[in-house]
């Protein structure tokens, strides 16, 4: 009866307000989006190379997104991957900016953009900065995505690198119970120069695990593995004697707001 009251109520203001009050009454959703993460890690994995030495990491960004399919946005984390190099470096963070446009076709999606990887901090002379500029083009299908990355820079602190890529394959699959599976493999290419071949540092990286959300956090538990280069003088060794690709399980909390 209170439905039906509510009802004619309403019709009876239609018949006597105009038709532009009711319109100015409806708001138009915004094409403006903003949004934020937040997230703690207990090892920041890239490509599935450790970046704080097996030690937890504090992540969070931004994003803004148009309704016409433009976006930018940055992300920032604490590394270490740097400064444990010794000899003069000073770095403790990884601050990430990037752009670009992305759409979809039906049950296809499609990505193109620019990502700026910065790493302020003090470098002695001669140390290739690792500062990195990748233009990155992805395609999705469903639940699986093909994304590939090339540098128009130096590549992460490797001399005479520019041209080195990165193609990855990740798919998220839901499971009952409101479970996550992600599973992914990737190929990061180093490009040959300052005395290193095209695959003394080039390696693939694998990952598969789950992720829910918990009470307003998203949790996940994934196992990260490569196949790098990280005995004693290699690629991904560091100053600690550390294999920087060996195996490892990461666990996650975050929150998007």
């Amino acid at each position: 009866m209170k439905q039906f009251a509510a009802a004619a109520a309403i019709a009876t203001l239609a018949a006597v307000a105009p038709v532009t009050t009711i319109a100015q009454d409806k708001k138009e959703a915004s094409p403006h989006t903003l949004t934020g993460n937040l997230s703690l890690v207990s090892e920041y994995r890239f490509r599935g190379i450790a970046q704080t030495n097996a030690k937890p990491a504090v992540q969070g960004g931004f994003d803004y997104a148009h309704a016409s399919g433009i976006y930018v946005g940055t992300w920032a984390s604490n590394v270490s991957w740097l400064s444990d190099v010794g000899g003069g470096v000073s770095n403790s963070v990884e601050i990430d900016v990037y752009g670009g446009y992305k759409g979809t076709a039906g049950d296809f999606g499609y990505d193109v953009g620019l990502l700026q990887y910065w790493y302020p901090g003090t470098y002695p002379a001669g140390f290739t900065k690792p500062n990195t500029l990748e233009a990155y083009v992805a395609g999705s299908w469903k639940m699986l995505t093909l994304k590939y990355s090339h540098a128009v820079s130096n590549t992460f602190g490797f001399a005479d690198s520019k041209g080195s890529n990165y193609i990855d394959l990740t798919g998220n699959f839901e499971l009952p119970g409101g479970f996550t599976l992600v599973a992914h493999y990737g190929y990061q290419t180093i490009s040959a120069g300052a005395g290193r071949a095209k695959g003394d540092c080039s390696y693939g990286d694998w990952k598969v695990g789950l992720s829910k959300e918990v009470a307003g956090l998203t949790m996940g538990l994934a196992y990260i593995d490569t196949d790098a280069k990280g005995g004693v003088g290699q690629c991904y060794r560091n100053a600690y004697n550390r294999d920087l690709g060996k195996g490892t399980v990461v666990f996650s909390v975050g929150k998007t707001f």
